[in-house]
């Protein structure tokens, strides 16, 4: 897909804005997304960030060490250390094999973060961020309702409350 643009290099970037219900895209290249402020980070090839993640690992003494001996994806076959060798998962499978190690993987390559919450454009207005904000809230209410923790969810309420539309 061609930039919106500037209409000669590929779209890499791509922007979706919902706004009063309605939605609009934006296919821009990474020049262009840069002159429009829109704020790029360079990409990191998957296997070159796991080994690196793989290696911070080994070299963290509180993190525990992880048994090279865990059982093999009845699937593909793939082990640990056969991930830790290739950094490359065998199959979807994997994610649930080995799932709780990956997931200190995961947590140490987002800050702690183990669910995608997305991007921001810098030059998104407080409205686009508002509401980002609620959707977010609304999650985190309808959690602590279901888990009957009304204290936290008081909070949260109250916490819509101030952000207001």
């Amino acid at each position: 897909m061609k930039c919106q643009k500037c209409k000669d290099s590929i779209a890499t970037i791509h922007l979706t804005e919902i706004i009063d219900g309605q939605r609009s895209e934006m296919h821009l290249c990474q020049a262009c997304a840069q002159n429009e402020g829109v704020a790029v980070k360079s990409q990191i090839p998957l296997s070159e960030l796991l080994n690196s993640l793989l290696a911070a690992e080994a070299d963290e003494p509180s993190v525990p060490e992880i048994k090279d001996t865990l059982d093999a994806c009845p699937y593909c076959g793939m082990t640990w250390e056969k991930f830790k060798k290739r950094a490359l998962l065998g199959c979807p499978n994997d994610y649930n094999v080995f799932a709780d190690e990956l997931d200190g993987i995961i947590k140490r390559a987002h800050s702690g973060h183990v669910a995608h919450i997305g991007k921001v454009p810098t030059h998104a207005g407080d409205g686009i961020k508002k509401q980002i904000a609620m959707l977010n809230l609304k999650k985190h209410l309808a959690d602590a309702l279901k888990r009957e923790d009304y204290e936290t969810a008081a909070k949260i309420r109250d916490e819509m409350n101030n952000i207001g539309f």
